[in-house]
């Protein structure tokens, strides 16, 4: 019973030190906010398998991990270095008909994910694709080449 109590407001601190350390789009989630998301579940698990003891430490660890992503979130709106670091940047994959493989390789993307993004965009030859840039949050956007009238 203390498990089930523990884990009932548990929940409500979590969602509410969540709620606390901002906000953004769920397709805009990047490595950062997943890392805060996965950190805190595994604190909030620890405190509703533990003992009393472990509640209150873990209370104790979400609030501090609370508190950093709120220092990072405002240094990243802060310092764009540290945006980017944190999040960073987009990175062309296709530009001007033009495939960079190399950042495809870095970043583990295949020609056929940026056709797939393609076709999800109503784009449906690679002659129609203008530019391909794989963003921060990992969605490719598609941008399509202009028609010469």
């Amino acid at each position: 019973m203390a498990a089930a109590i523990r884990a009932f407001f548990g929940y409500f601190f979590l969602l509410f030190m969540v709620r606390i350390a901002g906000r953004r789009p769920g397709k805009q989630m990047t490595p950062f906010e997943y890392v805060l998301v996965f950190f805190m579940g595994g604190l909030a698990l620890t405190a509703m398998v533990g003992d009393e003891m472990s509640f209150t430490n873990a209370l104790c660890e979400i609030t501090s991990v609370g508190l950093a992503h709120t220092i990072v979130t405002w240094a990243r709106c802060k310092y764009p270095r540290i945006a980017r670091l944190t999040d960073g940047t987009p990175l062309f994959l296709l530009m001007n008909g033009q495939w960079r493989a190399e950042s495809m390789y870095r970043m583990g993307v295949q020609d056929d994910d940026v056709m797939d993004a393609a076709r999800d965009s109503s784009v449906p030859t690679l002659d129609a694709i203008d530019v391909a840039v794989l963003e921060r949050n990992g969605e490719i956007s598609i941008l399509k080449r202009e028609e010469n009238s």
